[in-house]
């Protein structure tokens, strides 16, 4: 949770001028005014008494005018009124402290939640976007935390969870270590030093929330086994990147901060840390396909898929799946699977793979026909110069994609594709911000769906997969799903009934217009179109026979249909349609 005052000056009762000022520049007119009086009267001698009388009741009704436009004008005029008639105001002795411009400081108190980030006003305590608790102990405790109590009241909360996930996982042996857990705490320093008006979905935060939840899990440090953190070589990164971008990216070591891009930020951290995730997955890449260890989870940070052949971007530095690849291959893989199932289209590593024939990669995205970030990741960019159709992208055209819909494109396209291709190992992309809840993400993707899209790649090139994070911006949503992830690679059992998997129509249409254009790649994909040409019918069906339902509510006589109402019978029965 983090604070904010905001402070309003206003000015009341009083201009930008001091009204001592004010009142000493008439006080000076007046005692010239007297002191002329006073020589005149020496020159010309002694004024009769009528005339003195005169002008005393002169003075007296000007006193009378002077005293009622005092009362009057406060009521009457504006401010500016009383800065252009500044003449009608009387320069007595009164106490005129009232119009001194007084600078007043309203303090507007608002709190940053920790789990989405979105601004609350400070007199809330449940954050009004997730219901998150302005004092949520997520960071201390992971998703385990309640989101409605504070911190103090969570103790017997986690207690709870991690006896219960002991019983879940007690066949695991914890001797028998199979998963592997990338993490270094040096990834945390990477953040965004320019303070803004709200705080940068990517940061450290995202990994403090997912090793908590390991932790009050038992799993790490538990059931999974660690392996140490080092850079990786300038020799590693130059198969993927080019000398000149990691030269830009290493020259922020000296720079206190930096942006590569508008939301792209670095400070004199971020070379260190993006190395040190990089490292991490090459290490566990060969680690898993040499056989050391059965799978492992490389809870790194910065993410890398945006992350091109020349361009840092997306919040991303290095490509840390793409490092993971060729490590895999330097260890003896000759064919590599990359699923990016990250909300966003994974540009770089299509990019940095789009004439490679050894690396498969198959990316579902949010798309909406380019109008959603990066913009690229249409389902006709199938790779390049030899390469075709060993880039698969399922760009979805709308918000608010959940479970069915990826794991009816999983059943219908990526599987498929993926087993015809054989991989040697798999690596997934696993960025979390299609998760229900992510401020920027907005699907409803949940932790069970994620489990089984684990449990179906975990079929393939024999057991051997890495699953490195991306992205992902709601602590809570991350840290179900990544602790949903690490149990698959485990050994849980996943529960979902895979049979009767209905998507929406828009899926529906999605997964037809990959299929559509794959086939002429991977001709194992036609039954399964034809399949779903009958399903898209059968739909179209449905949706004919409802709308002729709605239509035919109200039955009109058979006799209308000889008489005048002749054409209204037609109408409401189905047989005429008016465009």
């Amino acid at each position: 949770m983090v604070s904010e005052t905001v402070q309003v000056s206003c000015v009341t009762n009083g201009g930008t001028k001091s009204n001592e000022s004010f009142k000493r520049k008439h006080l000076g007119s007046d005692e010239h005014a007297s002191a002329s009086r006073h020589d005149s009267s020496d020159a010309k001698g002694d004024i009769g008494t009528s005339d003195r009388d005169m002008a005393a009741n002169i003075n007296e009704d000007t006193q009378v005018d002077d005293a009622s436009k005092k009362v009057r004008l406060p009521k009457e005029l504006t401010f500016q009124d009383m800065y252009n008639n500044q003449d009608a105001f009387d320069d007595d002795d009164e106490d005129d402290s009232d119009w001194e411009p007084v600078q007043k400081h309203i303090e507007i108190l608002k709190w940053f939640c920790t789990n989405c980030t979105m601004v609350n006003l400070d007199d809330v305590f449940l954050c009004d976007i997730c219901g998150e608790h302005k004092e949520s102990g997520i960071l201390r405790h992971g998703f385990y935390a309640s989101p409605f109590s504070p911190e103090v009241e969570l103790i017997q909360v986690e207690s709870e969870a991690t006896g219960s996930e002991k019983e879940i996982w007690s066949e695991a042996s914890a001797s028998n270590c199979s998963t592997a857990v990338g993490f270094d705490e040096r990834m945390l320093l990477h953040s965004e030093v320019e303070i803004k008006s709200h705080p940068h979905p990517e940061r450290p935060d995202r990994l403090r929330a997912i090793a908590a939840s390991l932790s009050a899990a038992g799993i790490f440090p538990g059931k999974c086994c660690p392996i140490p953190a080092r850079e990786i070589t300038l020799e590693e990164l130059q198969m993927v990147h080019s000398s000149e971008h990691i030269e830009v990216v290493e020259l922020t070591r000296q720079m206190f901060s930096s942006y590569f891009t508008p939301d792209t930020y670095a400070n004199e951290h971020s070379a260190h840390a993006a190395r040190l995730a990089a490292g991490l997955c090459a290490d566990l890449a060969s680690a898993i396909f040499s056989g050391r260890v059965r799978n492992g989870f490389a809870l790194v940070r910065p993410p890398g898929h945006h992350a091109g052949v020349t361009q840092a971007m997306g919040f991303c530095l290095h490509n840390n799946a793409a490092v993971a690849a060729l490590a895999a291959q330097a260890a003896g893989a000759k064919k590599v699977l990359i699923v990016d199932w990250d909300v966003h289209h994974g540009n770089g590593t299509q990019e940095i793979f789009d004439q490679n024939k050894s690396v498969l990669y198959i990316s579902l995205h949010r798309h909406e026909g380019g109008k959603f970030y990066p913009g690229t990741g249409s389902a006709f960019e199938v790779g390049t110069k030899g390469a075709e159709g060993y880039c698969v992208n399922i760009p979805w055209s709308r918000g608010g994609v959940g479970d069915n819909d990826y794991i009816f494109a999983f059943q219908h396209v990526v599987l498929p594709i993926a087993s015809k291709f054989a991989p040697d190992f798999t690596i997934i992309s696993a960025g979390f911000d299609a998760a229900r809840g992510d401020p920027l993400g907005c699907c409803d993707v949940t932790p069970a769906g994620y489990t089984q899209m684990t449990h179906m790649l975990s079929t393939l090139s024999g057991g051997k997969l890495l699953v490195v994070l991306e992205g992902g911006y709601n602590l809570r949503s991350i840290s179900s799903s990544a602790t949903a992830v690490i149990k698959v690679l485990l050994g849980g059992s996943c529960e979902c009934e895979l049979e009767n998997i209905v998507p929406s129509k828009a899926g529906l249409l999605t997964v037809l217009e990959v299929l559509k254009i794959q086939m002429k790649y991977w001709p194992n994909l036609s039954s399964s179109f034809e399949k779903l040409q009958l399903q898209r019918a059968m739909y179209s069906v449905e949706k004919k026979h409802k709308q002729v339902k709605r239509r035919r509510v109200f039955e009109p006589p058979l006799w209308w249909r000889w008489g005048r109402k002749q054409l209204l019978f037609h109408i409401l029965t189905g047989h005429f349609h008016l465009k």
